[in-house]
């Protein structure tokens, strides 16, 4: 099968979230299946100073963008053995960040990302590269079912091209003025509640939401959650009409990526049949951290934006009982000022147990994940989330709100059902969390129960090995409406 993915950032090219993670994996996984797997996204000041070899190509494309022809011109590098094509314009991606700064976002987005959406179109064509399948994902790629559906819907090109989306978060939408219809080249008539309208605004997501021949999110519980008013952010009413088409697959992990016993970013390197180096992490991350080097307290890490999603209300609100109670916090991130000036004025009030690293640290996040004893991800909403994975991964207990892909993945000893790998709470408050970390630390002391624990998680599967499949049968089913075969 030949499969495009089409995404705004992919790993290790350029990278904000999850959605890098997924572009960079799931392509690896579906091509060593033997599929023609190949990737587009924009060529940004990231990707140049990045140090990744790309090389110029021949192909370019002309689109008009606000009444004005651009040109996009085709670079390509590679993902292993896939190809990757880079869309450069340097008016729109050279620039310091992917989607906007500190002061908001970029004030032409419309514009930026359906350039790029005509583009990935018209540069298919002169590649003579028909894909059997264009995997979508999240609003910067929405325009590409849109377009397939309305403006291209007699092309011959693309007549057997089944269109998968992929929702990855649905409070990010893409909302825009309805000016921006203009700017963006799109007729007038797709301005209705059956198409782009959202309450007087352009919502792109929609767009590919009610164009795509599939929709997917990335957890199953998160494809029930944002079909009800509470998560759906204003679409749940659109995302239940698609009930039918709409699916939930739980991300992978790149256990290539993440593998304590390969991982060369740790200080020592362990596995589920010889846990023994875990211990030598915790010690070299509480040294590294400026906590007090004791084997026997447990390590609360983090990694993490500091936003209200991942829980970090919570977290500011439990810090006084983080500095008095028998443990150590571990956080690393970076994200809104009220967060980092609680952790600040945590430490400045004397707190020795908790440490934190503001931004990101490639080199630091493994060693947290190795050197702690337990995961917080007492997150508001989350679609998937990758830290409890990597986390078990690393023998690392994971202490979870029951959400989205969280309640798919870390299950409680109290569930009864399900076999235990770290401990959930449900409501979305203080004391439910504190109660959750207490019990997480009255298990700890039960070194044989948490040995069990901690091999439990080391042993599950998240790999994506299972999770194409799940994909695999999506697209062949997208195709088979088409009239093509997989």
């Amino acid at each position: 099968m030949k499969i495009l993915f089409v995404a705004s950032e992919v790993t290790p090219f350029a990278k904000t979230g999850g959605l890098a993670d997924v572009a960079g994996a799931l392509p690896k996984t579906l091509r060593t299946l033997g599929h023609d797997v190949r990737i587009m996204m924009p060529f940004y000041s990231v990707v140049e100073k990045g140090g990744m070899a790309v090389r110029k190509g021949r192909k370019s494309a002309s689109v008009l963008v606000d009444g004005v022809e651009k040109k996009g011109f085709l670079r390509q590098a590679s993902l292993g053995e896939i190809p990757v094509y880079l869309i450069e314009n340097r008016e729109y991606f050279a620039r310091e960040e992917l989607y906007g700064t500190a002061s908001g976002d970029y004030p032409d987005n419309a514009q930026r990302f359906s350039f790029f959406c005509r583009c990935v179109l018209e540069l298919l064509k002169k590649m003579d590269f028909r894909p059997d399948i264009i995997h979508c994902h999240d609003w910067q790629t929405a325009l590409i079912p849109h377009y397939l559906k309305h403006e291209r819907k007699n092309d011959p090109f693309f007549a057997r091209t089944g269109v998968i989306f992929t929702i990855h978060n649905l409070a990010y939408q893409g909302l825009f003025p309805k000016e921006a219809l203009e700017t963006m080249g799109l007729s007038r008539e797709c301005f209705t509640i059956d198409g782009l309208e959202f309450y007087g605004n352009v919502n792109l997501l929609k767009g590919g939401i009610v164009a795509a021949d599939l929709v997917t999110t990335v957890s199953e519980a998160y494809c029930r959650e944002i079909q009800t008013p509470e998560m759906g952010c204003g679409l749940h009413g659109v995302l239940q009409t698609r009930k039918d088409d709409l699916f939930g697959i739980l991300n992978g992990l790149d256990y290539d990526e993440w593998n304590p016993a390969m991982d060369k970013d740790i200080m020592k390197n362990y596995s589920h049949a010889s846990l023994s180096g875990k211990l030598v992490d915790k010690i070299g991350l509480q040294r590294l951290m400026g906590l007090a080097s004791a084997p026997e307290i447990p390590v609360f890490g983090m990694v993490s934006r500091m936003v209200a999603q991942k829980g970090f209300d919570l977290i500011c609100e439990l810090l006084p009982m983080f500095a008095k109670a028998p443990l150590q916090l571990v956080l690393l991130g970076n994200g809104e000022e009220r967060y980092l000036k609680a952790l600040s004025d945590t430490k400045a009030a004397g707190a020795r147990n908790v440490a934190f690293a503001c931004g990101f640290d490639h080199a630091l996040a493994p060693k947290i994940y190795a050197g702690s004893d337990m995961f917080l991800m007492p997150s508001f909403f989350e679609p998937c989330g990758l830290g409890q994975l990597i986390a078990m991964r690393y023998g690392t207990v994971p202490v979870a709100r029951r959400t989205g892909g969280l309640a798919d993945s870390v299950f409680d000893p109290m569930d009864g059902d399900k076999t235990p790998n770290g401990f959930v709470f449900e409501e979305y408050t203080p004391e439910a969390l504190w109660t959750a970390i207490t019990r997480a630390m009255t298990a700890y002391q039960d070194k044989v129960f948490w040995k069990k624990l901690m091999r439990r998680g080391m042993s599950c599967d998240y790999s994506w090995q299972n999770s194409v499949q799940k994909y695999l049968e999506l697209y062949r089913r997208a195709l088979a409406r088409k009239g093509g075969e997989g």
